[in-house]
């Protein structure tokens, strides 16, 4: 309750010796607290610390070398006083011994692109990533490199709301390709720069997101990054960001009728800039192609192949369905706000940044288009939200499953239905694997590969998709929308999700974020008979699977009409939207305490021709051989059966 200052609100009335102005003032800002606290839910964020990179580099390729110098000024947002900082240091991962080594070797199913790959890396072809010195507005402050982190104590607190600026000498090398980053991949790539500088850990409501690197994917603060490359001048390089000095670089970059102004030289400095990003990533080669194209009231696009004659055929027809990609992403999920894209041939496979990915060039056309598809997604679902990767990869990955889906069928089979994506059956394989493990586990610590990637992807998906099922499929296409509009920018968590759905329906959904989030519970329904009563049937449904879900219950008549029923949970407190392809009626809620449920209907039995428990497939049930009761059915004759052998002519 907000209560005002008793002088004001006495019996007696205001407090006449206060100007108007600022009793009117007073009031204002009551009303402006109540209107922000009680009807914008969705708009809530946590706080969010701020960067300003200014990085300089000059590369020496003939040693995959490089020295920099890095200026971060850091902004304390969070109402914590800060005695340290973390950086990350990702390219120490490629050496023998890292705890991704070990651990890509240790693990029950290895990767195997990594494999024991890391341990046999001879000396010059390892990684490295050191800070040379550090200070701390001006002054020089103590750290240690520990694995992928450097820990660095502050010579001052930073307080809440205070900035300090953090000067850096850094030196790196370039390992050999392994995983996401480096140097001479198989396609003959000549750098792929990811997690290459050192890069500031994030710290939020959570603490210290100070994760050593083994094997999985990032989170990272939303800043600005200023970043000069220099190195031969040979090279054409993509990166994350604006060029801003395209008229001394050339290289595709320079539009149209601009003159060249690039002085001549062994070396060239590629100067970029971005805004509103967590992380900055670039990639070089001698022999890159370079071929842009502008998307209608949208960025322009940058591709970067190896232009060999195997691959131009494929990589002269992607532009065009990139351009398509952008327009249709950016009208169901949400616009597109950065001014550029880069599709780069470079990595080990496909990996998303900022304005940019790396995927492998060398594919059938369908398969190029895919990957493209899904890392460009990640913009949407990753790179404009930041989420945390390490706690949450199955709202980055499943949610770019989910919409890569839609986006594919746009692009290839726009006739198709979306509701029920592949992804399903690798959730319900896994369900049944027996080696499932919780959503909600950190994603380094899954026992198995498997597990992770088929949590990730495949169940992250179904997170989404079956939630058209259970409140109706416009529901979910607001809602989707609405979580993208409501939390880019701002790092959000699965209840921040979760409640933009609660809010888009009008639907409690917590125990549906528990059990697929914090649970290994399976969904299964049966229907178990189906009596006369009368001019009715009475119909008997059973949960075996542990995860109650609402259902839908389809019923075929024998003139070949259909009827609908849902069955709300009772927990849901409001039961499913109306479906305009697939009308339905409401029944009484079923408790989920209560293991069976029965229903009437007021169709005779001898009208029915099959009951169903949804034939849409959309409710994730690991066993739909129970799901189908056919009231037309033949029952087995004598001869159908299995009978005894009387001459024992199979004992052998």
């Amino acid at each position: 309750m907000v209560r005002l200052p008793a002088k004001m609100c006495s019996a007696e009335g205001d407090d006449v010796s206060l100007p108007l102005i600022f009793r009117l003032m007073h009031y204002i800002c009551i009303l402006f607290i109540v209107a922000t606290v009680f009807t914008s839910p969705l708009r809530a964020q946590y706080a969010q610390q701020e960067v300003k990179y200014q990085m300089d580099i000059v590369f020496d390729d003939a040693n995959h070398q490089y020295e920099g110098t890095q200026r971060l000024v850091y902004k304390n947002n969070s109402s914590e006083i800060l005695d340290k900082v973390y950086y990350h240091l990702f390219y120490n991962a490629f050496q023998p011994g890292s705890m991704m080594d070990v651990r890509s070797r240790t693990i029950a199913d290895p990767d195997p692109r990594v494999g024991d790959r890391i341990a046999d890396l001879k000396p010059d072809e390892q990684g490295f990533l050191h800070v040379r010195s550090l200070t701390q507005n001006g002054k020089p402050v103590n750290f240690k490199e520990v694995g992928t982190i450097l820990e660095v104590e502050l010579r001052k607190p930073l307080k809440p709301g205070r900035k300090a600026r953090f000067d850096m000498e850094f030196q790196g090398r370039v390992p050999v390709t392994i995983r996401r980053a480096g140097r001479n991949n198989r396609e003959g790539v000549a750098y792929s720069m990811a997690q290459w500088y050192p890069k500031i850990c994030e710290f939020d409501h959570r603490g210290w997101h100070a994760y050593p690197y083994i094997a999985r994917e990032f989170h990272g603060v939303w800043g600005e990054f200023d970043v000069s490359i220099t190195l031969d001048s040979a090279y054409t390089v993509a990166a994350t960001g604006t060029l801003e000095n395209a008229k001394r670089v050339g290289k595709g970059y320079l539009p149209e009728g601009k003159k060249l102004r690039r002085p001549d030289g062994d070396k060239l400095t590629w100067h970029f800039t971005a805004e509103n990003v967590h992380d900055f990533a670039w990639a070089a080669d001698k022999e890159y192609a370079h071929v842009t194209r502008q998307v209608k009231d949208g960025p322009m696009l940058h591709f970067f192949f190896k232009d060999t004659p195997d691959l131009r055929s494929n990589w002269d027809k992607l532009p065009e369905f990139t351009e398509e990609i952008f327009e249709y992403a950016s009208e169901t999920f949400g616009a597109y706000p950065y001014p550029t894209y880069s599709v780069v041939q470079g990595g080990d496979g496909g990996m998303e940044y900022p304005m940019l990915t790396l995927i492998t060039g060398q594919r059938k056309f369908s398969s190029l288009v895919g990957v493209t598809v899904h890392e460009v997604i990640h913009s949407w679902y990753q790179l404009m939200l930041g989420t945390n990767e390490a706690l949450y990869p199955w709202m980055d990955e499943g949610f770019t499953t989910y919409a890569g889906s839609l986006v594919m069928s746009h692009l290839f089979n726009p006739e198709e239905d979306t509701r029920r994506g592949r992804y399903y059956d690798g959730y319900i394989a896994l369900a049944l694997s027996g080696v499932e493990e919780p959503m909600s586990k950190h994603a380094d610590h899954y026992n198995t590969n498997y597990a992770y990637g088929a949590a990730s992807y495949s169940k992250g998906a179904v997170f989404v998709a079956q939630l058209g099922y259970v409140l109706g499929d416009e529901v979910l296409k607001r809602g989707i929308r609405e979580y993208h509009d409501a939390w880019r920018f701002k790092h959000p968590e699965a209840i921040d999700f979760i409640r933009v759905m609660e809010k888009t329906s009008g639907t409690r959904l917590w125990w549906y974020l528990n059990y697929m989030m914090n649970t290994t519970e399976t969904i299964d329904y049966a229907i178990e008979g189906a009596d006369s009563d009368g001019d009715s049937t009475f119909v008997k449904l059973r949960r075996i699977g542990n995860f109650p879900m609402p259902v839908d219950l389809d019923i075929t008549l024998k003139d070949g009409s259909k009827r609908r029923v849902n069955i709300p949970l009772r927990m849901m407190l409001n039961a499913k939207e109306a479906e305009d392809d697939a009308p339905f009626t409401s029944a009484e809620p079923w408790p989920w305490t209560h293991p069976t449920y029965g229903l009437t209907l007021d169709i005779p039995l001898e009208e029915i021709s099959k009951i169903e428990i949804d034939e849409s497939q959309r409710l994730a049930d690991v066993d739909r051989t129970n799901n189908v009761l056919d009231l037309e059915a033949k029952p087995e004759t004598e001869n159908e059966t299995e009978t005894e052998d009387p001459d024992n002519t199979e004992s052998n």
